[in-house]
């Protein structure tokens, strides 16, 4: 996005890109507010236009649909949570995001899914998940010296982007209470005790499955 600003500079395209994002912004805003208070299915197309204080028909130029605007809400917000990863500030900074993301739009992520199940949920996030799960792994394996196996960090990484995708779910339904903070200081302390057990099994993997 900023790319983009930079290439268009203040120009007339370039005004024209920045009002098109005001109003993305806008409307995103609008169906934010109003997912705080109702299903999803109960939101029409005509009523956050009119909370915008535009045509209804100006909602097309944008988006197809309600759906299509949600997932831009989500994968929009999320380019902020992949960035920490390419800025390097490590996966425990990734998890902090995240999880402070949810808490700061509860109620939105909870009416997404209650209104389109827990896939539609799982597929907006899976990605910066398993993103950060495997930033994880692979700093595992380097700062620990562990032999390289493409295959074990795969699956690795597969299982703990669905032990996290768990705990995600079971926080924002409010079944776990731990802060941000604290969610992100345990998890960081499963994942030592992972790399704890994984050193003691290539030291004396007899002793482990003795």
């Amino acid at each position: 996005m900023l790319y983009s600003l930079k290439i268009w500079g203040d120009g007339a395209m370039g005004r024209r890109y920045k009002a098109s994002e005001v109003t993305r912004q806008a409307v995103c805003g609008a169906l934010k507010q109003f997912m705080a208070q109702k299903p999803l299915e109960r939101i029409t197309v005509a009523k956050i236009m009119e909370s915008c204080g535009m045509r209804r028909q100006h909602f097309y130029y944008y988006f197809t649909d309600i759906y299509d605007l949600l997932r831009w809400v989500f994968e929009n917000e999320a380019l902020e949570l992949a960035r920490c990863q390419v800025d390097g500030q490590g996966w425990q900074e990734g998890f902090l995001r995240l999880f402070r993301y949810i808490a700061e739009n509860r109620d939105i992520c909870l009416c997404a899914l209650d209104s389109l199940g827990r896939e539609y949920l799982k597929g907006i996030f899976e990605v910066d998940i398993k993103s950060i799960v495997r930033s994880a792994v692979r700093q595992m394996v380097l700062e620990n010296g562990f032999p390289e196996d493409a295959e074990r960090e795969e699956l690795t990484t597969r299982f703990l982007t669905i032990a996290a995708g768990g705990v995600l779910e079971g926080w924002l339904r409010g079944e776990l209470t731990q802060t941000p903070e604290e969610l992100t200081r345990q998890v960081d302390e499963i994942v030592q005790d992972y790399i704890r057990g994984v050193a003691l099994r290539l030291k004396a993997p007899a002793a482990v499955y003795a």
